[in-house]
């Protein structure tokens, strides 16, 4: 079968997106995600700082990922076959969702490792899934040769222009809805929110930092190596930020834009769920509370009347095993 094509206007050589690529996605997309809300929290509320949350766990679908699905499916010529696509749990999720609504087939690829309640809310958007491999990396090789087999458009979870743009969304609302914002606080697993975020912010004076747990820390090893390299992956935020490899797209733009990266432990990543449990009544997933523990464990120490946005990107959890003490 032929293979889809699709628009390619938001391409530069590397692939890297541009400021106006963002206001793009945010015209296209408008309507068909959430203006996610923002809380500001009162201080030493959940920091020695002045900290709004950016609730993106009240996405669609429970994170930030419709908005570069969308995106992607709406700058594409979707086939027949429909779209593919490779997921720890939540980009799946967001794929079949945008799928469902656009009238296109999905199919998605998922690690073993992959959250029950995540692969339960894929196939509820009546999507087809395969549990294949280990890691998501097992998921991705998987998709890629089945959508060689029928066409269908391979929506990747990070590493796409049209992806990132869409994701760079988050940023624009931010800016548009808290004022005077010195740092953003971003969780890293592939990188396609952290790309798109600091390429809204950057060059404005807002710094954006990211922030992975130690045990999926592949932003951090590139920017070691000075180019993306595989790494190790374990603990308790894998199943949303376990990339083997961070894209290419997130490498060069946090290396463009001289974006920070800071380390967390799994503890200091159930210390801020259970934080943003006790006193926001919000429930994260790991994956959506690493930026906060970023801030609570002092990896990321903000200096005096330093004003913080912290990324609250994914919800989807299981609320039975997460019983905050």
């Amino acid at each position: 079968m032929p293979r889809s094509t699709t628009v390619v206007a938001l391409r530069t050589i590397t692939g890297m997106i541009r400021r106006e690529d963002i206001d793009a996605a945010a015209d296209r997309i408008t309507g068909r995600v959430r203006r996610t809300p923002v809380i500001e929290v009162e201080a030493g509320g959940l920091a020695d700082a002045s900290v709004v949350c950016k609730l993106e766990l009240f996405q669609h679908t429970g994170s930030f990922k419709p908005r570069g699905a969308t995106n992607r499916m709406l700058t594409a010529d979707v086939p027949t076959a429909g779209v593919i696509a490779a997921s720890g749990g939540n980009h799946g999720a967001a794929v079949a969702f945008v799928a469902a609504r656009l009238g296109h087939r999905a199919e998605i690829f998922v690690p073993t490792t992959s959250a029950e309640v995540k692969v339960a809310r894929i196939a509820s958007f009546g999507a087809e899934v395969h549990r294949v491999g280990a890691s998501y990396q097992d998921a991705f090789e998987a998709s890629l040769v089945r959508a060689e087999q029928t066409g269908a458009l391979v929506v990747h979870a990070f590493d796409e222009p049209e992806v990132v743009a869409g994701q760079g969304t988050v940023g624009r609302e931010l800016d548009a809805q808290a004022a005077h914002i010195d740092t953003v606080l971003v969780a890293v697993g592939g990188g396609g929110l952290v790309a798109g975020i600091s390429t809204w912010f950057a060059g404005s004076g807002t710094r954006v930092v990211g922030v992975e747990p130690r045990g999926c820390a592949s932003l951090s090893a590139a920017l070691a190596a000075g180019k993306p390299v595989d790494v190790e992956l374990s603990g308790i935020g894998i199943d949303s930020l376990g990339a083997r490899r961070v894209g290419s797209i997130a490498f060069e733009t946090a290396r463009r834009d001289g974006v920070p990266v800071v380390l967390v432990d799994d503890d200091h990543i159930v210390d801020a769920q259970r934080l943003l449990w006790e006193r926001l009544r919000v429930l994260a997933e790991p994956g959506g509370a690493t930026a906060l523990a970023a801030l609570t464990s002092g990896a990321y120490r903000p200096a005096a009347g330093e004003r913080v946005a912290v990324i609250v990107c994914g919800g989807n959890t299981d609320p039975s095993r997460f019983v905050p003490s």
